[in-house]
């Protein structure tokens, strides 16, 4: 078992180099479909499983083949990992979208609506009670 330190050092160095990859190594058309960004990445405490999150920017249609694209490069992805980082055995690698920023999006704008929305009611209370004060 490896101590949280490293194992958060681990993840810290695969999420770099993942997103490297991204950038650079991955020739498969679909991932460039959509804007692809690592948002996380979870090691498993004997390192042998990475769970790389991974946020896609576009349509429906785009992020799965986007995810579908990622799923393919799994192995490259691997092999590549394990040239680059130095472990003892390269961890699984398992892609996840994440949608966490998608809704914390939706949450803001509910909230701004709701914010719009109380306003005039403010603005109309406040209105009424300066009137009954002079």
């Amino acid at each position: 078992m490896a101590t949280s330190r490293r194992v958060s050092r681990v993840a810290e160095l695969i999420k770099r180099e993942v997103s490297q990859m991204l950038l650079n190594g991955i020739k498969d058309d679909r991932v460039g479909t959509g804007m692809v960004s690592v948002t996380d990445v979870d090691v498993s405490g004997d390192l042998q499983h990475a769970k790389i999150y991974v946020s896609i920017y576009g349509t429906e249609e785009a992020k799965a083949e986007t995810m579908a694209g990622l799923k393919s490069a799994t192995g490259y992805v691997r092999s590549e990992l394990g040239a680059r980082v130095r472990l003892r055995r390269t961890p699984e690698v398992v892609f996840i979208e994440d949608r966490s920023i998608e809704r914390g999006s939706k949450v803001l704008s509910l909230l701004n609506q709701l914010e719009l929305q109380r306003k005039p009611e403010i603005v109309a209370e406040n209105g009424e009670n300066n009137e009954e004060e002079v």
